[in-house]
């Protein structure tokens, strides 16, 4: 399935289920490509995960990684503990990049995806290093021909764009997901398209509706049904000249196969 020639894929840990399931449903949306969680292979069990996931006849568009500890309960809670921030953290979650790079370069697989956490900070000790963290891991990701792509959503486009800018290293990229900007209250994401364009390649296709209470969560809802301006976003894609995969995302709602299935059809439709 293609949307303007871009190939439409599924984040595999928006169902819930294990490798035979995913199948399943990538059969029943008549889908063939496949943003793969990699947290799965980390843990116990992982090299079964892996065998399974090399049965299956998938293009895999980029692997994810997600740390142990992170706590998405609240904005506050997901500030203390996400992504590379947390020091306590570090040498586990560094060496947990480490292997991942790894798996993805044996899958033959060009793109990384994690969330570093939040970014922007007035400490200028603090910024420094997460810089020198993210410039550590760009480099291991570089060791094994890849590119690691930060996900969009927890900083601005802004500050985003200085981060990439000053780091200046060619093996970082974008992971641009539109609905987190909106669940995070961070800015309009089809201005964030424009501001990121060079850097953005890889897409996750997601919607969702602002906080009326500052402090809290927005709303993820179905794509197309929210807050992104889905046809905005997808010319803003256009007039970039992207060129990778949409990757549907879905981590709300009672009926994720079918919002994925109308996600992908109103994909498929879109001119």
């Amino acid at each position: 399935m293609q949307c303007n020639g871009w190939p439409v894929a599924i984040c595999s840990w928006s169902l819930r289920i294990d490798v035979a399931g995913v199948a399943d449903a990538m059969r029943q949306l008549e889908i063939g490509h496949v943003n793969l969680a990699l947290k799965p292979a980390l843990r116990e069990g992982g090299d079964e995960y892996l065998a399974a996931v090399r049965r299956q006849p998938w293009t895999i568009t980029a692997m994810t990684i997600g740390f142990p500890q992170e706590d998405y309960t609240t904005l506050e809670s997901i500030r203390a503990t996400g992504g590379i921030v947390p020091d306590a953290h570090w040498p586990e979650n560094r060496q947990a990049v480490v292997r991942a790079a790894e798996i993805t370069s044996q899958f033959d697989v060009r793109y990384l995806t994690l969330h570093a956490g939040f970014l922007e900070s007035d400490d200028a000790a603090h910024a420094r290093k997460i810089r020198d963290r993210l410039r550590w891991l760009a480099d291991a990701a570089a060791g094994q021909g890849l590119l690691l792509l930060l996900e969009t959503g927890q900083e601005t486009a802004d500050c985003l764009r200085a981060l990439l800018e000053d780091l200046n290293h060619p093996a970082l990229g974008v992971n641009f997901d539109p609905a987190n900007m909106i669940l995070y209250d961070k800015g309009d994401p089809v201005a964030a398209v424009r501001m990121l364009g060079a850097w953005i390649k890889h897409v996750h296709v997601k919607d969702a509706v602002r906080t009326q209470q500052p402090g809290t969560w927005g709303a993820e809802v179905p794509w197309g049904e929210g807050q992104v301006n889905s046809r905005a976003f997808l010319t803003a894609l256009k007039e970039i000249g992207y060129g990778g995969a949409l990757a549907i995302e879905r981590e709300a709602g009672d009926d994720r196969l079918g919002d994925m299935r109308r996600a992908a059809e109103r994909l498929a439709s879109w001119r």
